[in-house]
């Protein structure tokens, strides 16, 4: 089936429609041809996608699957009257039923934010993906009594992603400090940290995974070498145990179920959804 092609379409980016569209595809075993139209927000552009996708049936034999999160209701009434293609108007499933229950009419705005320069919510998550590049990597010590979460772990472990998706998706002013050889000489956590134990959060991987990922980065150096990733690994996977620190293998998980998992363990003050 990896002929069929999936559009999103949307008033706005189009992350919620891709977003819940991706989990839906997910449960079935199929790699369809993925088509994104955001900002489809006047019948001329709409009339315009509606004949993409019906020459997309015309091409592949099979109609398209249509995800659609639109407002406007002439813009939605032109993509539902396509001739071929299976529409999921994925708005008027939840907020119909919603209109209902709470006896009001939803406001129809467009995308998460009419104004961006106005929502505290959105100047709040541009901070904290701030706050996290410049505390990526150890970079800065200063500050950490700001941060939400402090990931730990060694180096190439998964931290500088899941930190930048914690801030992008989620507001959190993530930090990330990675354990170095030093540290374990000492035998002591990296006293920058010791105040802010609350905070940590461990990740760690497979030492042949994190072999190959290093090896990518810095071939046939003793940072790469199988033996020092299975040292490294054990190290500090002992050093949070030590300290009473939660953590998780990052080796088959994706950011967003790491991300989840940090957040169920710390429960941060500041969320944002």
């Amino acid at each position: 089936m990896s002929n069929q092609t999936v559009f999103f379409v949307s008033d706005g980016t189009g992350i919620t429609a891709e977003t819940f569209g991706n989990s839906i595809l997910n449960q079935f075993a199929i790699k369809p041809k993925h088509v994104r139209r955001p900002f489809i927000d006047t019948a001329d552009k709409a009339h315009q996608v509606v004949r993409e996708i019906n020459h997309s049936a015309e091409i592949e034999g099979r109609r398209p699957i249509v995800f659609v999160t639109l407002i406007d209701r002439e813009v939605l009434e032109i993509v539902k009257g396509l001739s071929r293609g299976l529409v999921l108007d994925m708005f008027s499933t939840f907020i119909a039923p919603l209109e209902s229950e709470f006896g009001m009419t939803s406001n129809h705005r467009v995308g998460r934010f009419t104004d961006v320069s106005k929502s505290q919510q959105y100047t709040d998550r541009i901070e904290a993906i701030n706050f996290s590049l410049a505390h990526d990597d150890g970079q800065s010590a200063k500050n950490l009594d700001a941060a939400d979460v402090i990931l730990v772990g060694v180096s190439r472990s998964g931290k500088t992603p899941t930190s930048l998706y914690l801030a992008m998706q989620h507001g959190i002013k993530a930090a990330n400090y990675p354990l170095i050889p030093e540290d374990f000489d000492r035998g002591k956590f990296p006293p920058a940290l010791a105040p802010h134990k609350k905070k940590c959060f461990g990740l760690t991987i497979d030492p042949v995974r994190l072999h190959q990922i290093r090896t990518e980065r810095r071939p046939d150096s003793t940072y790469a070498s199988i033996e020092n990733c299975r040292r490294e690994v054990k190290d500090s996977e002992m050093m949070m145990m030590r300290e009473g620190i939660g953590w998780l293998s990052s080796t088959h998980k994706s950011i967003e179920e790491i991300a989840t998992t940090i957040l169920r363990d710390l429960q941060p003050e500041r969320l944002t959804y």
